[in-house]
């Protein structure tokens, strides 16, 4: 067998001064060959993309599930000519319980079942809390696992596994306190499938399609996020366990199919230096016309050893040690904590606008088709940092305006909550993007985590703040706080530097080379 790390071993023989030049040459070279062999993108890669991005769909169900599951049911006097019952907004203001009734039957939500009507606001958002700090440590804890022995396509599988099943084990609920437990558990698994997912359909894309892949992820979502309330309405008045069992089963056996029909990512194979396997990889998803371009892979691959051996917590280190990157990370975590609060606390909100749950949550799911689309199209010519900016403050602005017009107008109320609903879901994708060319190579994914954990943290605070909301008078008070947190988190990316039309950076020292020379076209 032929010495595996031939150019390696040039590279030092030459001198120090060699090394930058080889190292520069070898990544070119490698990444040429996997780009050309996946250049034409044929059906096998198609039906990948689009099974993985399946994953996404799921992840919206569970996510927002809850908005009915959770929600508090309507209810009506047993008199309709008791004056004083038909004055009362809050059932806990009436001595006598037997006054009133629900208008569904009581297994129709956790709140009507278990009696959680006049449960403190803590217990009542427990649940949703709980899902969203389930993400937040999991994300924390099984970021690496992607990146290191357990590979995009296990950790998918895992991940999807974890939720479903424990989204399915949810049935079997007694009580709010088992509930909010299995509700951490699948928040936990869910943690990692967007980012597995995003990451393993466009590393089996050449890098002309990853852009459309991508966005096919994103529309897997929304399409998610808007099955609920067609399925919440044709089920209205059964037991809220129904909801867990249409979603959880679908998503069980998408599982089976990702583990049987799914293909590892190539590139990961070759970083872990199973270069065969990507080569079979490869032949297996690339058109026809590029076998003799995977040949020519397979000499590179299998003579060739990994060069970064970085994992997520030395990235974090490094992130952590440089002032100009603890910086930015702060600036894009703050600007993600503002627009997760409204990404995932106006949706949870709906139930105390005084508007059918059913179409608000439609149209909220609607609105992130063109937040798609428009980022999509535009985000080729929008500079990040202003369109970032904008989009924060206009979500920050309908937000609040909110609670100022309705009193007045119940209609123009909704109208203002889409715009800034679907300000805040084109201002987190921009966010996205925007991070991932703030950041060079080696420390990326480890700075997408962290805003992305940012994000989820956002969706902690946001089902407690609905919950005392809606035991207030003014229902709608929390669209004022999320107006008001968007809109000053959204004012930190003020001191980011602009990354619309530069070059990406690779290595820190890199970065901070051109962070020195203070060019404004330079990203880092």
């Amino acid at each position: 067998m032929a010495d595996p790390t031939p150019l390696l071993s040039q590279s030092t023989t030459g001198g120090g001064e060699q090394e930058p030049p080889k190292l520069e040459k070898h990544h070119p070279s490698l990444d040429s060959m996997i780009e050309r062999s996946m250049q034409d993108f044929g059906w096998a890669q198609l039906m990948q993309a689009l099974l993985v991005s399946l994953a996404w769909f799921f992840d919206a169900q569970q996510t927002f599930i809850s908005i009915f599951t959770d929600a508090l049911p309507p209810w009506r006097c047993v008199n309709l000519d008791d004056e004083y019952c038909n004055s009362i907004a809050d059932v806990c203001q009436l001595v006598n319980s037997s006054s009133w009734q629900w208008v569904y039957p009581k297994h129709a939500s956790i709140v009507s079942e278990w009696g959680l009507q006049c449960a403190n606001s803590a217990t009542r958002g427990l649940p949703a809390s709980s899902f969203f700090m389930g993400c937040l440590i999991g994300g924390l804890l099984l970021a690496t696992l992607a990146d290191s022995s357990f590979g995009r396509k296990n950790m998918l599988f895992l991940s999807c596994l974890v939720m479903s099943c424990s989204s399915l084990l949810t049935i079997f609920s007694t009580n709010v306190w088992i509930y909010s437990g299995l509700r951490f558990v699948a928040g936990f698994g869910r943690a990692t499938i967007g980012t597995c997912a995003l990451v393993l359909s466009s590393e089996l894309v050449g890098k002309k399609w990853r852009g459309s892949v991508g966005m096919i992820g994103f529309f897997g979502f929304t399409l998610g996020f808007l099955s609920l309330p067609a399925i919440a309405y044709v089920n209205r008045g059964s037991s809220w366990r129904v909801l867990y069992i249409w979603t959880a089963v679908p998503a069980i056996g998408f599982c089976v199919l990702v583990h049987f029909l799914v293909c590892e990512s190539p590139r990961w194979l070759f970083v872990m230096g199973r270069g065969e396997e990507a080569v079979e990889t490869l032949k297996s998803i690339a058109p026809p016309g590029a076998s003799g371009l995977t040949e020519g892979f397979s000499s590179i691959s299998l003579n060739e050893e990994p060069l970064n051996n970085m994992d997520i917590f030395s990235a974090i280190k490094a992130l952590l040690e440089k002032r100009w990157a603890f910086r930015r990370l702060c600036a894009v975590m703050l600007a993600g904590f503002g627009t997760g609060m409204v990404y995932y606390g106006m949706p949870l909100a709906l139930g105390n606008l005084d508007f059918n749950l059913y179409s608000s949550v439609t149209l909220n799911a609607l609105a992130e088709l063109p937040s798609t689309l428009v980022t999509f199209l535009l985000i080729g010519k929008l500079n990040r940092k202003s369109s970032l900016l904008f989009f924060t403050t206009l979500s920050g602005f309908c937000s609040v305006m909110c609670i100022l017009v309705g009193r007045v107008w119940q209609k123009l109320q909704i109208g203002l909550e889409l715009v800034s609903f679907f300000s805040g879901c084109t201002a987190l994708d921009v966010l996205l993007i925007f991070t991932l060319e703030l950041f060079p190579t080696c420390v990326r994914n480890s700075a997408l985590s962290m805003v992305r954990q940012a994000v989820v943290f956002g969706g902690v605070f946001s089902p407690l703040l609905v919950a005392v909301a809606g035991r207030t008078s003014d229902g709608v008070a929390s669209y004022g706080v999320f107006g008001l947190v968007i809109g000053c988190c959204g004012l930190f990316v003020i001191c980011l530097p602009e990354t619309s039309g530069g070059n990406l950076c690779d290595t820190m020292d890199e970065a901070e080379r051109k962070e020195d020379k203070r060019d404004p076209r330079i990203l880092c």
